[in-house]
């Protein structure tokens, strides 16, 4: 997905790979003894980890065009194909998979038993440009962002790369912000007041007021850093993808934890059976760590 920071930093992704993650744990928020491991590698380009209820990690494979399910068991399956590209995964509030189709240029569903549907492809009249990241808040309306990177080739569909709101009927699309040069990752907190927004190109994340009809207000600057895709734990704590890792910010942006990773991870999500481990797509590898935290619900 982020083509200037697949080449930009190539060699120190690899430079990385040769030395063994260190962790401080000084936070609490990693196990006892936990070591980042690979889970699998040999993909092409890794986004969008969520997990359903039942433990299932769902991610894709940009480069390959392909979605992956990996099994509490540890088995690991691909099981849809082509995706259009796609990039970021989330669930919405019936447990269907929400699915940003960067070539396609829509976001889409997929329930249960493997049926799609489109949510949204356009905003007044014109295609997005690539829907990239979404997150779902507990109105069941949907924030996502659509940026420019590689896919598909060509110009802007839109006039600008912005974030939408997708209301939870699906039936209305409204830019409420246009103006985060390549916002890329997007996640919310549990109760629905906060929106975190990532901007690769300022290199740097905000944080806004989410008001009662969906509307954002009071930008702050969260993290003088970017962020690929993010997460949040249980306590509100905000888990940014950057260069060598995993940095993890209190609801106040300070740095209480930094996870390093032998490549860089452009997403991250927590699964498992318990719900307390956290994944980490990177460029050719899954990788993961045991927690002492949960995912925010």
């Amino acid at each position: 997905m982020l083509n200037l920071i697949r080449n930009s930093l190539l060699i120190l992704t690899c430079t990385l790979a040769l030395t063994e993650p260190a962790l401080a744990a000084e936070s609490g928020l990693i196990a006892p003894d936990a070591k980042v491991i690979e889970v699998q590698g040999g993909f092409g380009f890794l986004e969008g980890p969520v997990s359903d209820a039942t433990g299932n990690l769902y991610f894709t494979d940009i480069d390959n065009n392909r979605l992956h399910k990996l099994a509490p068991t540890g088995d690991l399956t691909s099981f849809h194909e082509p995706s259009n590209r796609a990039n970021g995964l989330t669930l919405d509030l019936d447990g269907g998979l929400l699915i940003c189709e960067q070539e396609a240029g829509r976001l889409v569903k997929m329930d249960r038993d493997g049926n799609i549907t489109v949510v949204a492809d356009s905003y007044q009249g014109k295609l997005f440009n690539s829907p990239n990241d979404a997150w779902v808040h507990p109105n069941g309306s949907i924030y996502m962002t659509d940026p420019r990177y590689q896919y598909p080739e060509g110009n802007l569909a839109q006039d600008g790369e912005y974030v939408y709101r997708i209301s939870a009927d699906h039936q209305e699309v409204s830019a409420i912000i246009t103006n985060i040069p390549k916002p890329n990752g997007v996640v919310g907190t549990e109760d629905g007041l906060t929106l975190y927004v990532a901007s690769t190109e300022l290199r740097k994340v905000f944080r806004y007021d989410i008001a009662s009809d969906g509307e954002v207000s009071n930008r702050t600057e969260f993290a003088d850093q970017g962020s690929d895709g993010m997460t949040l734990d249980e306590y509100g704590n905000v888990y940014l993808t950057w260069i060598g890792g995993v940095s993890v910010r209190n609801p106040a942006g300070e740095e209480i934890e930094f996870i390093e990773t032998q490549q860089m991870p452009a997403n991250v999500g927590f699964g498992g059976r318990d719900g307390r481990t956290l994944f980490m797509t990177s460029r050719t590898s899954l990788y993961s760590l045991q927690m002492n935290v949960e995912a925010s619900r």
